[in-house]
């Protein structure tokens, strides 16, 4: 038993240590301006925020709320590409680093000043 939690007091030290070394997603803000909430707040509960607004948005038609992906999308999109997705873009950078993959993609634009309904249909960007 006692080797046991050696073992695996050296794998979490060691896991740790690795971890502590990766390093943080580098997100910038393309239009800096004001948010709907603070950096914090957004970072822990952004993804709440926009499956309330989705089901608003589908179930009764209410549109034209402070928290919509067009609106992420439109200030948080890369000068450069135009997108918030692809190296760098202010979606895959977080989202790559916690291995999470959004299925926002598959029916949205990740690209700012799109027209209402232009779709991706899944396609990698």
């Amino acid at each position: 038993m006692k080797r046991t939690l050696v073992g695996l007091s050296a794998f979490l030290l060691l896991a740790g240590s690795v971890y502590a070394g990766t390093p943080k997603p580098a997100v910038k803000i393309e239009n800096p301006g004001q948010c709907i909430a603070p950096a914090a707040e957004m970072r822990a509960n952004h993804m709440e925020k926009l499956k309330h607004t989705r089901t608003r948005t589908l179930r009764q038609g209410i549109r034209g709320e402070a928290a919509s992906l067009n609106g992420c999308i439109n200030c948080h999109a890369s000068k450069t590409t135009g997108s918030v997705l692809g190296p760098g873009g202010f979606c895959q950078e977080c989202h790559s680093y916690a291995a999470v993959s959004p299925d926002c993609w598959i029916c949205h634009q990740p690209k700012a000043k799109q027209p209402v309904g232009q779709t991706t249909a899944g396609v990698q960007q």
